[in-house]
């Protein structure tokens, strides 16, 4: 059973989610208390020593954030709880940390507890939280890195290092500008989200490309790219439009 604790500075949130994890969760989490302030938090988590932090985001005038940065080393599992803030968000989705859109949804609570069952290291978890960290202070452009899970665990790239993605049913190989390549148990429907407002296009079901890397188009039905790591990639007919618009915009 994972120990855990909630912080968060609205009682009625903690009440909701208290409520969640007996009827949804009481089989694999026992809550060991509630905090409403980041002091008081970090107390709890010395006193405690719970393996899972509930944490809010915005915690009256601190942040969850400023929580973690106390804390070291990181031996916990961390979900953030919060209303809908866009980089934020865009930060914990790129560190591979698991958050709660409030208010919380039943089934997404026990998704996200039963992802803990499959636990990982702590070492592990610290790095994801200084990957947190580096891209909350680079909210955009290149120097943002991504964590990708891996067959040993867990790989953090920068994203100005991405030259395309290429998928494979439910399976994405990157490929790197060292000439590396690494194959995640992750969909390109999900990297194209994560990586499309970082100057990345969709050419192709399969294909997901750093249009900084491109090195030419090619005219045809569709087209075609070729890209700096000298791949050619066919640009789907449905997609050209899109792709060619994009293009002149550049």
């Amino acid at each position: 059973m994972i120990t855990s604790i909630i912080i968060d500075d609205e009682q009625h949130c903690i009440d909701r989610l208290q409520g969640l994890i007996a009827t949804h969760c009481s089989a694999s989490l026992e809550l060991k208390g509630s905090f409403s302030s980041v002091e008081d938090g970090i107390r709890g988590i010395q006193l405690l020593g719970p393996e899972l932090l509930f944490l809010d985001v915005q915690i009256h005038d601190s942040t969850g954030f400023d929580l973690l940065k106390q804390v070291n080393p990181v031996s916990f599992e961390v979900i953030f709880t919060t209303a809908y803030e866009k980089y934020a968000l865009q930060a914990l989705k790129f560190s591979a940390i698991d958050y709660l859109l409030k208010p919380i949804d039943p089934d997404d609570l026990v998704l996200a507890v039963d992802k803990l069952q499959k636990r990982i290291s702590k070492d592990a978890i610290s790095s994801k939280i200084d990957v947190l960290f580096h891209n909350l202070k680079n909210i955009q452009g290149p120097s943002k890195r991504i964590s990708v899970p891996t067959i040993n665990g867990f790989s953090f790239l920068l994203v100005g290092d991405i030259i395309r993605c290429q998928s494979d049913i439910n399976y994405t190989t990157i490929y790197l500008k060292d000439k590396q390549k690494i194959t995640v148990a992750k969909t390109l429907k999900e990297f194209e989200e994560l990586l499309t407002e970082y100057n990345f296009f969709r050419v192709h079901n399969s294909h997901l490309i750093n249009l900084a890397y491109l090195k030419s188009y090619n005219k045809g039905k569709g087209g075609s790219v070729s890209m700096m790591d000298n791949s050619e990639i066919e640009v789907s007919t449905r997609r050209k439009d899109d792709f060619l618009k994009k293009l002149s915009e550049m």
